[in-house]
């Protein structure tokens, strides 16, 4: 009975899972960073070879730094066009964000400043503005009184 009791009591292990849509970008998002590390690592590894090659050939003449300079040419080339091909994803992803996310935001927020100058207008013309036309009516009627009995509200 005391064995029926504890497993009644006893509650399952919390088990904490990961939505499918996360384990997948995040498995894609690291599986793409490794292949970008390992194909810079390649490229650097094969030009710093061939300027290693280039150096120790033997001979100094000019056709040798003017091979030298077009590697390092080449290099700082392939570095900005990577650098280019980063900034016009950047730019696509900032204007998909731009027309699905703040674009909606933006009209919602029009939509809700155009109701709340309607409700201002509809209260300033049903509640404020009678309300200020009976003050101000009240206040005449007492300075009528005010003026028939000048004794009463003498201040001293």
């Amino acid at each position: 009975m005391d064995d029926q009791a504890n497993t009644a009591v006893s509650a399952p292990p919390a088990v904490v899972t990961v939505p499918p849509e996360q384990d997948a970008t995040r498995k894609e998002g690291g599986s793409k960073l490794w292949i970008v590390i390992v194909a810079v690592v390649l490229i650097l590894g094969l030009l710093i070879t061939g300027l290693v090659l280039l150096i120790r050939s033997g001979t100094d003449t000019t056709s040798h730094w003017r091979d030298i300079f077009i590697i390092i040419m080449a290099l700082e080339s392939l570095i900005i066009g990577l650098a280019l091909v980063i900034l016009i994803v950047q730019l696509a992803t900032l204007i998909n964000l731009i027309q699905h996310e703040i674009k909606p935001i933006l009209n919602s927020t029009s939509e809700t400043v155009n109701t709340l100058k309607g409700t201002t207008k509809f209260l300033s013309e049903n509640l404020t503005g009678p309300v200020i036309e009976l003050n101000a009516q009240v206040a005449a009627v007492k300075a009528f009184f005010d003026v028939l009995r000048p004794g009463k509200n003498r201040r001293r």
